[in-house]
C-alpha cells in the first residue's frame, strides 16, 4: 500500500487491508462507508481519513477506479456480455451514470471502448494530454502466438488442475511489481519468531489483484502470502485471507526472475488458444523454492490462472 510520511501503526495497515478485501469482493453491491468501516473496526470519520493516508486516494476514488477497471477488463475480453450487464457486475445502479464515468476514466463510452479493443492479448496505454484530456490506445503485447506457445512447451508443464484450499497469511503491497520484494522482506520479519519459516513445505504466493494490461503500474496491488499449515494468529501488518479450491490452468516453471513476464503472458495465450476463459478470480503465483539458493538463482513456481 502507498504511504505518506505520516507514521502509520501496521495494525492500522492490516485493518485498512482487510475493508479492501470486502470492497474488491463486493464491487456488484452497494457499498456503504459504515459498512466498509466497520469491516476495518473504525468509525466511519477515521475511516476515511485514514483510508486516504494509507492507500494514497480517497475512498470513493479508489472504488470508482476499481470499479472502472473491472469493467475494462470485462469489456475487452468478454465481448458478448450487454454493456448494461457490465454495469450490473461492478455495481453501477444506471448506465448513464456507467457511461459518465467511464468516459472520464478511459476518454471514450464503454461501446466505443469495447468495440476499439482488440479481442485478446493487449495492453491499455491511457495518456493525458495539457488539457487533461484522455487518449487510450491498445498495445499489443504478444508478437507471436506460435512462439509464445513453443516457448512455453519448451520451458513449462501446462495442464488444468483444481488448486486445493490454501490457507495464507499476508501483507499487501501498492505499487510497481518489482518492488513487492519489500512486502516480502516484512512478511519473512513477521513469520521468523513465530517459526513459520521453518514449516514443512514450506510455500510463497504471490497474488495479483490488478492487471497490469490494465491497471497504471502505481496502483497495482499484490498480496505477498505464505500458506499456513495450521491456524495462526495474527498481529502488526499481517492479514490472514484463503484461497478457495478453483480451477486452474498452471504452468509450472523453473525461470529466471526476467522470465517471468513471458511466462505470464504464454500462460494465458496457451489458456485462451486451449478454449478456457479466466474466471472472476484473481490470478497468483506459488513458489517452491527461494531463488537465491538456487544454483542458477532460478525460482520453481506455478503460475495459477482460475478458469471457468
Amino acid at each position: 500500500m502507498k504511504m505518506s510520511n505520516t507514521k502509520i501503526p501496521n495494525t492500522t495497515v492490516s485493518r485498512i487491508g482487510k475493508a479492501i478485501l470486502y470492497i474488491e469482493d463486493n464491487l456488484d453491491k452497494k457499498l456503504l462507508l459504515e459498512d466498509i468501516a466497520q469491516k476495518a473496526h473504525f468509525s466511519p470519520f477515521h475511516f476515511h481519513r485514514l483510508f486516504s493516508v494509507v492507500v494514497g486516494e480517497t475512498l470513493n476514488n479508489f472504488i470508482t477506479r476499481k470499479r472502472i477497471e473491472r469493467a475494462a477488463s470485462h469489456l475487452m475480453n468478454k465481448k458478448n456480455i450487454p454493456v448494461t450487464e457490465v454495469a450490473d457486475r461492478v455495481g453501477f445502479t444506471s448506465l448513464s451514470s456507467f457511461s459518465r464515468a467511464f468516459k472520464k476514466f478511459y476518454g471514450m463510452s464503454p461501446i466505443e471502448f469495447r468495440d476499439i479493443s482488440p479481442e485478446k492479448f493487449s495492453k491499455i496505454c491511457k495518456t493525458k494530454s495539457k488539457n487533461g484530456q484522455v487518449t487510450v490506445s491498445f498495445e499489443q503485447y504478444i508478437c507471436n502466438i506460435n512462439n509464445s506457445l513453443n516457448w512455453l512447451k519448451m520451458n513449462a508443464n501446462t495442464a488444468v488442475k483444481v488448486i486445493e484450499k490454501l490457507q495464507l497469511a499476508y501483507i499487501s503491497h501498492q505499487g510497481k511489481m518489482e518492488h513487492i520484494g519489500s512486502a516480502y522482506d516484512r512478511l519473512v520479519r513477521w513469520a521468523t519468531p513465530k517459526g513459520l519459516m521453518a514449516q514443512e513445505n514450506l510455500r510463497m504466493v504471490t497474488i495479483y489483484h490488478d492487471s497490469p494490461k490494465i491497471s497504471d503500474p502505481n496502483n497495482l496491488r499484490m498480496s505477498a502470502c505464505m500458506i499456513l499449515n495450521s491456524n495462526v494468529s495474527v498481529d502488526g501488518e499481517a492479514g490472514l485471507r484463503t484461497i478457495e479450491p478453483c480451477k486452474c490452468v498452471v504452468s509450472s516453471f523453473e525461470i529466471t526472475p526476467y522470465e517471468f513476464q513471458q511466462a505470464w503472458e504464454s500462460s494465458f495465450v496457451w489458456m485462451v488458444e486451449n478454449g478456457y476463459q479466466k474466471a472472476d478470480k484473481d490470478p497468483f503465483e506459488i513458489y517452491y523454492n527461494n531463488y537465491v539458493d538456487h544454483p542458477e538463482k532460478k525460482f520453481i513456481v506455478d503460475l495459477c490462472i482460475p478458469v471457468q
